[in-house]
């Protein structure tokens, strides 16, 4: 087994996903699905799909990974109405208008999978030889399977996009699974040992940390398993969350990587106004980024 994948605990066994239809709309310039996911076994997922109303498919699709905000009523109701620290219209109204099938999921402990506080979940799932971070991306690899099965989407065509929490989850996904073609962080590009340098680990939650993970990999080699696939890597410069050194670091090392791959130009950092959130600066660059490469 890989060993990055090894480190992510005692995940569920691969089993046939079942959907169910809770309730279909139709919004401006796209119809929304509210699904019900089978992915685990353990608890059943909610779900948002967002479809373009123009255009008959199959369409790319663009997995979105909501944020941690500290908000843990809001979870996947981001990708229709946005953060305070977000940009408007949606990301559900911005993809698809861009012609993208966008689809995102109730991380674990998040609005409708709420009820357990995350240092609940951290503490039960570890006593049981699982990882929250390890569950939370099985859950989000499962989402790509159900949406690879459905007629509406080109499984050769994937992107995958957040902010945060989402971004973290963005190049991890990615590092983990070759179907993402395209990956976007906002505000997620944190090397862990620059953030232990700067004392920065009690800006972040508990969710993301992996037992044993800096004995093996450095954030640089698990980013460096994107490479040479298309990644734009997106940090506010006075972002606290994402010290700029490790930015820096992340940086030049991937620069490398991509170099000797081939394709130094599908390596895009970009370093922007502002803090944690995402500017209309950031916009700008995403959509265009996507539009090049998905």
């Amino acid at each position: 087994m890989d060993k990055l994948q090894a480190l992510l605990g005692d995940l569920p066994a691969d089993r046939p996903i079942t959907a169910t239809l809770l309730n279909q709309e139709e919004r401006e310039g796209y119809r929304l699905e509210c699904l019900l996911l089978d992915l685990n076994g353990i608890e059943s997922v909610p779900a948002y799909v967002a479809t373009p109303l123009q255009g008959d498919g199959p369409f790319p699709l663009v997995v979105f990974n909501h944020s941690h905000g500290g908000n843990y009523t809001n979870g996947r109701k981001e990708l229709l109405h946005s953060s305070s620290y977000l940009q408007q219209p949606s990301f559900a109204t911005v993809l698809t208008d861009m012609g993208y099938c966008v689809c995102c999921i109730d991380m674990w402990g998040f609005n409708e999978r709420g009820g357990k506080t995350e240092s609940e979940l951290v503490k039960e799932m570890l006593w049981q030889g699982q990882v929250l971070w390890g569950m939370m991306l099985y859950d989000n690899r499962r989402l790509v399977d159900y949406m690879c099965q459905r007629e509406d989407i080109d499984a050769s065509r994937i992107a995958t996009i957040g902010m945060s929490m989402g971004g973290l989850m963005a190049w991890w996904m990615a590092a983990l699974d070759e179907r993402i073609q395209v990956t976007v962080d906002i505000c997620g590009q944190v090397d862990a040992h620059t953030l232990i340098a700067k004392r920065g680990l009690d800006h972040h939650g508990f969710y993301s940390y992996v037992p044993g993970l800096l004995k093996h990999f450095t954030t640089l080699d698990i980013q460096k398993r994107i490479a040479p696939r298309p990644r734009m890597s997106i940090t506010g410069q006075n972002d606290r969350m994402c010290p700029i050194e490790g930015v820096e670091h992340l940086a030049k090392g991937l620069l490398e990587a991509y170099q000797k791959a081939g394709h130094p130009e599908h390596w895009q950092p970009v370093i922007a106004g502002g803090g944690h959130m995402e500017t209309l600066e950031m916009r700008t660059a995403w959509q265009s980024f996507l539009a090049e490469h998905l």
